[in-house]
């Protein structure tokens, strides 16, 4: 192996990477991740759900239950499916949102990542196409870029994605002799814009792509997460089960570090998913699962859940109050009915505006819209975080980044 000298003057090997390497994109939140940390930093970035007040105690009991009765088989390898036990919870799950599944149709999953990554291994040739809407997760771009798709955004609005847009998109590649491999879409509490698709757009997207034959991958881990009195519409997949896939994830209704999502999809789809699956991680985590399963659906886990939801509601408010009070012209920001976060569009700022470096200047850390977008976007944008935050610090980050914008636009 050659070598070069490196920063030092010492001799440094030169690698090869492959070409997908160079898509690998970097969550803007786990590069500050250690930035974060430092309480002089108020972070409005992290999509962290309120875990503190989960009753720890009887989630203890729970483990110690399965690790004295049953450790021999739940600290040993399971089956690449899932564990039987989490089944039912699954489609109960599910059933909630119109959907009737059975093992058939369910993958268990280590998180609802791993699924948007099999989806596209199973679905995506290098060179295909992808449709997601615009902006999208930040997570899923890296994934796309990984197995060398070609990203193409359709704008969202305040009902999300519009049927006839997707329908220009589909038919601008047919021209060009492209393959369309699915359709990406974040019905529930969108995730970075925080709109939810509304029940008849789903109808006329569910319609659409089934007639150009096209899958749609529905990508829903905030759907039990609206705020009180904002239940879950029907899923894509409950409209048409052959029609694509639906990735669900117990990260935002119980815990993140469990790492516990599923995959919903037509039997011939799912059991491919499955092989793919065991390739990567052989399968998901035992004990993981069966604490999963033991908790989540109990009146504990309901009553948790209905605090969830009523308190990101109170913390969604008082950021959006906060950010109000700032009284800055041609700064606009959604307005959600659940989920995480809310989407603050900046007029009088370059779209190409490393926003996340202006804002580390003012001791905040926010995730840049201009991440969430293939190309540069026509506004300039942040995606503010209310899930796990203060009182004070969710004003005193709307505070920040009124100073951020006004040193921007040189007021």
């Amino acid at each position: 192996m050659s070598t070069s000298p490196d920063a030092d003057g010492a001799a440094a090997p030169r690698r090869h990477y492959a070409r997908r390497e160079s898509e690998f994109r970097p969550s803007p939140v786990r590069a500050v991740f250690e930035l974060a940390l430092d309480p002089r930093y108020v972070s409005l970035a992290g999509g962290n759900p309120g875990t503190a007040d989960l009753p720890h105690e009887e989630i203890a009991a729970i483990a110690d239950r399965l690790l004295r009765e049953r450790g021999a088989e739940v600290l040993q390898h399971g089956s690449g499916a899932g564990v039987h036990s989490l089944e039912p919870v699954i489609a109960a799950l599910m059933a909630r949102q119109g959907a009737s599944v059975d093992a058939r149709n369910l993958l268990i999953t280590t998180g609802s990542q791993m699924g948007v990554d099999l989806a596209t291994k199973l679905l995506c040739d290098p060179g295909d196409v992808l449709l997601a809407e615009g902006p999208t997760y930040v997570g899923a771009m890296g994934v796309f870029g990984a197995y060398e798709a070609e990203l193409r955004q359709v704008p969202v609005d305040a009902d999300g994605v519009d049927r006839e847009a997707v329908e220009e998109a589909l038919a601008r590649a047919e021209r060009e002799g492209r393959r369309v491999a699915y359709l990406y879409v974040i019905p529930h509490h969108q995730n970075p814009s925080s709109t939810t698709l509304t029940l008849e757009r789903r109808r006329r997207l569910v319609e659409v792509c089934a007639r150009r034959g096209v899958l749609i991958v529905e990508d829903d881990p905030y759907a039990f997460v609206g705020f009180p009195g904002n239940d879950p519409l029907p899923s894509l997949f409950s409209l048409n089960p052959d029609g694509g896939i639906h990735l669900g994830s117990l990260s935002k209704t119980f815990s993140p570090g469990m790492r516990v999502g599923w995959m919903a999809a037509p039997p011939d789809v799912r059991d491919r998913l499955q092989i793919a699956g065991e390739s990567v991680d052989i399968h998901p985590s035992v004990l993981s699962q069966e604490i999963v399963a033991a908790y989540v659906g109990t009146p504990s886990w309901r009553e948790h859940l209905d605090a969830l939801r009523a308190g990101y509601a109170q913390r969604c408010e008082v950021l959006l109050d906060a950010l109000a009070e700032q009284g800055l012209v041609g700064v606009r920001w959604t307005r959600p009915s659940g989920g995480f976060f809310t989407w603050v569009t900046i007029d009088g700022v370059d779209p190409d505006t490393d926003l996340l470096a202006a804002a580390i200047e003012h001791d905040l850390i926010v995730v840049p819209g201009s991440s969430c977008f293939v190309q540069v976007p026509e506004r300039a944008a942040v995606r503010l975080a209310y899930s796990n935050g203060s009182p004070g610090s969710l004003r005193e980050g709307a505070r920040r980044l009124a100073e951020v914008v006004r040193s921007l636009r040189g007021e």
